[in-house]
């Protein structure tokens, strides 16, 4: 992670000011009817909350999200792969030390073999310290005769179902916030402190389960990364930047309360950079092109994403980018697709006939899971590995064959051994979900399944390059 603050963000004499209007039109989301939001009940306690959130120290800083940017940038013209992977839905009590460092190795390792086998510098993403709130397709919940609010996140209530864990607390945006900080400095020690040095490749798997064939093929690939940089120190490299990585984080700016009470200005520009995270995304439930969510997005600097579904239309996409990126400058705009790896191959290749020619400034990106998620006979929710890697295939092909660039994958990963996705190289079957499902929301790959993602990936991406 890039954390070199500009001394000016803090500058109070001679800095920038956002103008009226803009500070303005940061709160016109109000009068949209946003969706997706909670429902808090005092509005007292919620303008206190509110108002602590207003004068907290900034997570991240606007020159970090504009280098964030100038990568995106770099990937929309396919010098460079996106990798964004961690939980569906972070818990507060999941912020400890060795779970966010494995999900941090997982990431790690995967974009270690995108990098050696695809030969392209991967942008390193984690939907870490923020991602803490999700979608709901229903209100309320059901069990037995007794109906409670639906679980939306940690941010906005708790897993557990009784009436005054399911309260939609807004104290909740403090703590998250928090949670947030501390693992923040948790991903700045891993990944600036020599943990994620290249050097030490071979570190990274320690502690895993040794006994599947994706960990010998990463080990194969450590061995030749170290063959690789033992033969440029003979040659007498600089290998200083070996040391640490750039890592950002990212989430889903469901929340506008929490968004714009840690919107901030940067005083470089007068601009309004949202200080939540580096990259922030619209979900396919929330991109209504006249919603709340758009609306406040497009008035942030911040880079962006947009979910987009298998029902997207040409119109759907270039209102978008009129609205969030109308200057069409690279970097600013990604749009990651979850079509389903029954629908990609018709739905995707259309969409990029259309528009793809139009928009060389956006990155695309792939999001392989959320249009795969089914409900196995046992009653888990779950996603088959093979769908998933299917979507993945899918979204290379149809850029191939409409001329545009790969710039990325997205998905829903964990360091730990959990069974919570069917299939992969210890197929896992039916009964295998009993094992260790742990996911309070989505199902996640483990990290096992997410190493044989990246192999596969990184064919992928050879296969691109040499088209």
């Amino acid at each position: 992670m890039s954390f070199h603050a500009d001394p000016r963000f803090f500058e109070a004499v001679g800095s920038l000011q956002a103008t009226p209007e803009t500070l303005a039109g940061l709160e016109e989301w109000r009068e949209l009817e946003p969706q997706q939001q909670p429902t808090y009940t005092d509005p007292a306690e919620l303008e206190a909350v509110r108002g602590e959130l207003q004068t907290v120290p900034p997570l991240i800083f606007a020159g970090e999200a504009d280098l964030l940017a100038s990568r995106i940038a770099e990937a929309s013209a396919g010098r460079a792969f996106i990798l964004t992977g961690g939980d569906c839905a972070e818990t507060f009590a999941d912020a400890e030390a060795d779970k966010i460092r494995r999900r941090i190795q997982t990431v790690l390792q995967m974009a270690a073999v995108l990098t050696y086998a695809g030969s392209v510098p991967v942008v390193k993403m984690g939907r870490m310290a923020g991602q803490f709130a999700k979608p709901r397709s229903s209100d309320v919940e059901t069990r037995e005769d007794v109906t409670l609010p639906s679980y939306r996140g940690d941010i906005v209530n708790g897993h557990e179902f009784t009436p005054e864990a399911r309260r939609h607390d807004p104290n909740r945006l403090l703590q998250a916030y928090h949670v947030s900080a501390s693992t923040l400095n948790l991903i700045r020690a891993f990944t600036q402190g020599g943990f994620a040095d290249l050097r030490r490749v071979h570190d990274w798997n320690r502690g895993f389960l040794g006994s599947n064939p994706n960990y010998h093929r990463y080990e194969q690939i450590a061995r030749e990364i170290d063959r690789a940089l033992k033969f440029m120190a003979a040659c007498g490299a600089d290998f200083d930047a070996l040391n640490s990585v750039e890592f950002f984080s990212a989430h889903e700016a469901l929340l506008l309360e929490y968004e714009r009470a840690l919107t901030r200005i940067d005083s470089r520009t007068g601009n309004p950079y949202a200080v939540s995270g580096h990259f922030l995304w619209i979900g396919e439930r929330t991109r209504d092109i006249d919603g709340a969510h758009v609306d406040f997005l497009s008035r942030v600097h911040n880079p962006i994403g947009v979910k987009l579904g298998p029902t997207t239309t040409k119109d759907d996409v270039l209102r978008l980018v009129d609205k969030l990126d109308p200057a069409r400058t690279p970097g600013r705009l990604s749009f990651i697709t979850r079509m389903g790896a029954g629908r990609i191959r018709e739905t995707l290749p259309a969409l990029l006939a259309e528009v793809g020619e139009e928009l060389p400034q956006v990155t695309w990106v792939c999001d392989p899971m959320h249009g795969n998620t089914i409900t196995a006979g046992n009653g888990f929710k779950t996603r088959r590995f093979e769908d998933v890697l299917e979507e993945v295939a899918g979204f290379f092909d149809a850029h191939a064959e409409a001329g545009t660039v790969p710039g990325g994958l997205h998905i829903e990963l964990t360091g730990d051994d959990v069974t919570e996705v069917l299939g992969g190289g210890a197929e896992i079957d039916e009964e295998g979900l009993r094992r260790r499902y742990e996911t309070l929301v989505d199902p996640r790959l483990n990290h096992d399944q997410s190493l044989e993602m990246a192999f596969q990936v990184a064919e992928l991406l050879t296969q691109a390059s040499k088209a």
